[in-house]
């Protein structure tokens, strides 16, 4: 047995033996040794622990949501019903459950995050499927672009030159933005049958849970007990609620889900569609350096000290990721690949490594996608608002706030945040990293010791190209888009 192989087996201890259960949790994640792309095993290279029920809840309700947000937002302009996309969204969740969180992030590497949905990139799908773009054509570039991304490390370079302001400023926006539109969601829920009030009730509860939970040290429990309250409050009310989607297993053929008259209805991508998809792809990747580093950052604020394996290799995410992406839209499914944000958060403040909650996500999500029942109540709004609100949003608010308490990251966060809001959280990212690297904004004894590729050449190259692509797209207030330009 080499020496890598059992370094965590020789430090492994009972957590009778620990003082505390913390304590023990806070073992865990400072003996891991995880191997990269070469096996591991539970109870050799980990354990699996009734706390990766947390993230594994989680990650599953927020999958069934965002997959069907995309895949229905592909869906609606095209004219698929509401059932096809019930059958795809089942689909997806056997691929991301067995495929690859299972095989990558539990047994192949457990240093990649699993590989979730790409929720920023939604509402540019309609406009995706304006201009001509197939699904598959879009997987693919994708998928083709990440992997070089990864392979290149291009991420974790990129993840280096975000300032701890920068990256606090677009943590404490989209906490802001992710939390003011769950609760728009819910009242808008509440008052389709004159019952606003719930609504109120619902959050009123949920702020005084989160409270309780934070004063005796149990906040990693938001999630399911949020879930539970908020609908046995919702039931309470005597809310509409009914179980529709009834146990099966959906079509794991592919030349179904891409015929002429099957599936999608769409048939394999021609050229054409990969251009029109061109600029998208190229967006959607450059998405995932700031959304990545904001799920690594987390880890770094909830773990303990000497627990540096543990923490999610952003590059080895991008690759698996671009792979799960490729593979996916190749077998039929629409979702758009992305870090998986309401695992990899729960995760953190569980204080749980990666590979455990993997697996146990992986169990749920196959549940969930042959019994069905369960896709029917992780998607009624009282209990997805108020999981996303507890597990992803709050505590993404609260990280940017520890981010911004020391020296001069206030002043990048305000420009991250006015930016973002003026254009997109993209926009903002790149255009403060940009600002900051030069010494503009922030500390400048940083700017200083960044040397000329990461003070101006890799920030400014990042910018310009971003800026390139959303002027094509059209994603600048006021600005038409240049492929509209062209075509007319």
């Amino acid at each position: 047995m080499s020496q890598e192989s059992s370094f965590y087996q020789n430090l492994h201890k009972p957590s009778s033996s620990f003082k505390s259960r913390d304590d023990y949790l806070n073992h865990e994640l400072q003996i891991l040794s995880p191997k990269r792309w070469r096996l591991n095993l539970p109870g050799k290279d980990y354990r699996v622990e009734w706390e990766d029920f947390v993230p594994g809840m989680a990650a599953t309700i927020g999958k069934i949501v965002m997959v069907a947000a995309v895949v229905g937002a592909f869906a609606a302009p095209l004219g698929l019903s509401p059932e096809f996309v019930i059958e795809n969204v089942r689909f997806e969740l056997l691929i991301a459950a067995v495929l690859f969180v299972v095989l990558i992030s539990a047994f192949f590497n457990p240093s990649a995050n699993l590989a979730g949905t790409h929720g920023p990139l939604l509402p540019l799908v309609p406009l995706i499927v304006a201009s001509g773009g197939h699904p598959m054509a879009l997987g693919l570039l994708i998928g083709l672009f990440g992997f070089i991304l990864g392979i290149t490390k291009g991420g974790s370079i990129l993840a280096k030159l975000t300032s701890n302001g920068v990256c606090g400023g677009l943590l404490l926006y989209l906490g802001f933005i992710g939390i003011t539109g769950q609760v728009k969601k819910l009242f808008a829920w509440a008052e389709s049958f004159d019952m606003a009030y719930l609504a109120f009730v619902v959050i009123i509860a949920t702020i005084l849970m989160y409270a309780w939970l934070e004063h005796i040290q149990k906040r990693w429990l938001a999630i399911p007990l949020g879930a539970i309250m908020a609908a046995a409050i919702a039931f309470a009310f005597d809310a509409p609620f009914e179980f529709t989607t009834s146990p099966g297993m959906p079509n794991l053929n592919p030349a179904y889900w891409w015929g002429e008259d099957t599936g999608w209805k769409l048939g394999l991508p021609e050229w054409s569609h990969f251009i029109a998809v061109l600029p998208f792809a190229v967006l959607a990747v450059s998405m995932w350096s700031p959304d990545f580093l904001g799920h690594q950052v987390f880890q770094k604020l909830s773990y303990p000290k000497k627990s540096e394996r543990a923490h999610m290799n952003i590059d080895d995410t991008m690759i698996a990721a671009s792979s799960r992406q490729a593979v996916g839209s190749l077998l039929g499914g629409g979702n758009i690949s992305s870090s998986w944000g309401t695992y990899i958060i729960p995760a953190s403040i569980a204080r749980r490594p990666i590979p455990g909650g993997a697996l146990v996500t992986g169990f749920l999500c196959i549940v969930a996608a042959l019994w069905g029942y369960p896709m029917d109540l992780a998607i009624w709004p009282p209990v997805l608002c108020v999981a996303l609100i507890v597990g992803v949003f709050l505590p993404l608010m609260e990280a940017g706030m520890q981010m911004t308490r020391e020296g001069k990251t206030t002043q990048s966060a305000a420009l991250v945040v006015i930016s973002s809001v003026l254009v997109n959280p993209v926009f903002g990212w790149s255009f403060t990293m940009l600002l900051d690297n030069l010494g503009l904004v922030g500390c400048k004894d940083r700017a200083g010791d960044l040397g000329k590729a990461g003070r101006w050449v890799i920030p400014g190259i990042t910018f310009l190209i971003l800026c390139t692509v959303m002027a094509l797209i059209g994603m600048f207030p006021g600005v038409p888009a240049i492929m509209e330009t062209f075509r007319v």
